[in-house]
C-alpha cells in the first residue's frame, strides 16, 4: 500500500532526527509560477530573492543558504502540495516559501503544518492563509489590510458615499469586502455594487450604471495588466473622471504599466499600496537602482519586495536562531521581528504571524511631464 504523507514524513523526520541542527546547509524550497500566465510575476517575485542573496550573501550564522526552485505552473493547488511534499521529503528543505498564489498557498500551508517545517508566504494575499499552519509568517500583504484601512481613511477624508465595483473572484470580492465594512463602520454608505467578469470583461454596461448612479465616490478593484486601462477609457467615456467623481482603488489600478496606458485620464485617481517604487527614501532609492541593474532596467514591484523582504525575515530568523532553521526555532524568532525594509517599516505580528506594515496613500499626480504615483498620506503600522 502506498504510504500517506504522515508517513513519508515522520520517516524522513525521524532519519535526520539529531542532524537537522548540525547540518552546514539551510535548503529553501520556493515554490512558484515559472511558467504559464502567472510567469511574469513569477520572475518578479524570483528576482527579488536573488537580489537579496546577491546583496547579503550566500551564508547566515554559519549556514550555507540552497535554493531549490520547483514551477508549479499556475493555480494548482494539487501540483503545489505535491511539490511541497518532495522538496521536504526527497530534497529535505528546511524552509518553504514562495506562494505567489492564493490556492497554491494554501495547499502548501497544510505540508507546513504536517511537517513542522517554517514557511514564508511572499505574495498571496488572502487574509485566511496565515491560519493553515502554525509554522507560517507572511512578508507580502492582506487585502483587508491594505483595503479595510484605506475604507477608513477614506471615510475619513469627508466622503459619505461610495459606489463599489470588484472583480468576481476571491481578491476582488475580498478586497471590496473588506473595504465595504470599514468605510460602513466608519460612517460611509456604499449606495451600489457591482462584481465584473474575470477573463476579458467588458466595462460599459457597469460603468453605465456608475453614471445612472451618480455616486460621490467610486471604489474599483481590477486586477493589473490589461484591464486598468480599459476600465478607465470607458469610465472617461461616460464622463466619469476624478474632476467630478473620486476615484479609489488597490495599486493596481495605477501601477506605472498601466500609467503608460491611462495618460493623463488618470490624475486625481487615489490609490492604497504596501510598496510605491518612487518612495523617496535613501533604502529604496538603493534598492530601486540594485535592481533596476540587475534585471535589464525594470523596476522591482510588490512580487519583489514581498519576495525580497521574505528573504530578509529567513536571514533574521537564522541569525536569531544561531542557524537552527527546525520549525519551531524559526516560527518563534519570526514572530515580533521589526526591520527597515525599502517599502518602509515593516514586521511580523507577534500572535498571527502575518506582515506589519505602513500603507501608503498615492495620488496620480503630473510629475516630470508625466502621471506619476505620489504620496499624499500614509497608514502606519497596519495590521
Amino acid at each position: 500500500m502506498k504510504k500517506t504523507v504522515t508517513a513519508l514524513l515522520t520517516a524522513a523526520a525521524t532519519l535526520l532526527c539529531g542532524a537537522a541542527f548540525a547540518q552546514e546547509t539551510v535548503k529553501i524550497g520556493v515554490i512558484n509560477a515559472y511558467s504559464g500566465q502567472f510567469a511574469d510575476p513569477g520572475a518578479q517575485l524570483d528576482a527579488g530573492i536573488t537580489l537579496y542573496m546577491q546583496q547579503h550573501g550566500d551564508t547566515v550564522a554559519g549556514k550555507k543558504i540552497e535554493i531549490i526552485r520547483k514551477d508549479v505552473g499556475g493555480i494548482a493547488p494539487d501540483v503545489a502540495k505535491r511539490l511541497a511534499e518532495e522538496l521536504i521529503v526527497r530534497d529535505k528543505v528546511d524552509i518553504l516559501a514562495g506562494a505567489l498564489l492564493t490556492p497554491n498557498a494554501l495547499a502548501m500551508g497544510d505540508v507546513s503544518a504536517e511537517a513542522e517545517k517554517f514557511m514564508v508566504v511572499m505574495n498571496a494575499t488572502t487574509p485566511v492563509i496565515i491560519t493553515k499552519s502554525p509554522y507560517m509568517i507572511r512578508t507580502s500583504a492582506t487585502a483587508s489590510q491594505i483595503n479595510g484601512n484605506f475604507g477608513t481613511w477614506i471615510a475619513n477624508q469627508g466622503v459619505k458615499q461610495v459606489y463599489t465595483m470588484v472583480t468576481d473572484y476571491g481578491p476582488g470580492i475580498g478586497s471590496g469586502t473588506a473595504f465595504e465594512e470599514a468605510f460602513k463602520a466608519a460612517g460611509g454608505e456604499i449606495v451600489g455594487q457591482d462584481r465584473t467578469p474575470v477573463v476579458n470583461p467588458d466595462f460599459s454596461p457597469f460603468v453605465q450604471r456608475v453614471a445612472e448612479a451618480d455616486p460621490e465616490a467610486l471604489y474599483v478593484w481590477v486586477p493589473g495588466g490589461t484591464q486598468p486601462p480599459a476600465l478607465a477609457k470607458a469610465l472617461a467615456e461616460r464622463g466619469i473622471t476624478p474632476e467630478n467623481t473620486k476615484i479609489y482603488g488597490q495599486g493596481e489600478l495605477t501601477d506605472d504599466a498601466a500609467l503608460e496606458a491611462l495618460g493623463e485620464t488618470a490624475l486625481g485617481i487615489i490609490t492604497a499600496y504596501h510598496y510605491n517604487v518612487h518612495r523617496d527614501n535613501a533604502m529604496n532609492d538603493e534598492f530601486v537602482e540594485a535592481y533596476r541593474a540587475a534585471n535589464d532596467g525594470r523596476d522591482p514591484d510588490i512580487y519583489s519586495i514581498g519576495a525580497y523582504d521574505g528573504m530578509a525575515a529567513i536571514y533574521k530568523a537564522l541569525e536569531a536562531t544561531g542557524g537552527d532553521a527546525s520549525g519551531e526555532a524559526l516560527i518563534n524568532a519570526a514572530k515580533g521581528m521589526t526591520w527597515d525594509s525599502p517599502r518602509g517599516p515593516i514586521g511580523i505580528d507577534a500572535e498571527t504571524g502575518d506582515v506589519v506594515q505602513t500603507i501608503w496613500i498615492r495620488e496620480v499626480q503630473m510629475v516630470d511631464g508625466k502621471p506619476a504615483n505620489v504620496i499624499i498620506d500614509q497608514v502606519e503600522n497596519a495590521k
